[in-house]
């Protein structure tokens, strides 16, 4: 099982959507030895798989909380559920937030668990990542590099 998990999350075909899957390809290559990069659709049950015996997870997702376009949030959801839960924070109905409580409730979820999330507006099939999100898609790649890195060395 891998140390740590990054799980881009989202529908490559689907504008904003499409968001945790291209941070995902921008970190391909990139990532410390330790961690495994895989990308999702954002179902809750695929979801719990895909961290499933990992101690570290981080899963990166586009988010619909009324924030301003392309805002970056960092939740550690390791001890406390994702605050806007109850809001909708994915784009996905049931899939991140109702994972993550499932798997604190099942006992699996990862030790260490954090998600970055960046604010959405455009799902339409077929369209582009809105422009606000393309800065968002490195600044978000550098944090979660930084942060497997910092979990590696602490490791070490």
């Amino acid at each position: 099982m891998p140390g740590t998990v990054v799980i881009g999350i989202g529908n490559p075909d689907r504008g904003d959507d499409a968001f945790g899957r291209v941070v995902a390809a921008r970190l391909r290559g990139r990532l410390p030895a330790h961690a495994v990069l895989v990308e999702a659709n954002g179902e809750a049950t695929a979801l719990l798989d895909r961290f499933a015996g990992a101690d570290r997870a981080i899963l990166i997702d586009a988010a619909v909380s009324g924030g301003d376009l392309g805002e970056i949030r960092r939740f550690d959801v390791s001890s406390e559920p994702l605050p806007v839960a109850k809001y909708g924070l994915s784009t996905h109905g049931f899939g991140l937030a109702e994972a993550v409580e499932l798997a604190r409730t099942l006992g699996t979820l990862p030790r260490r668990c954090v998600v970055y999330a960046a604010e959405a507006s455009s799902f339409e099939p077929g369209a582009a990542l809105s422009p606000a999100l393309v800065p968002a898609v490195d600044e978000v790649a550098r944090r979660v590099i930084g942060e497997a890195e910092q979990w590696s060395a602490a490791d070490a």
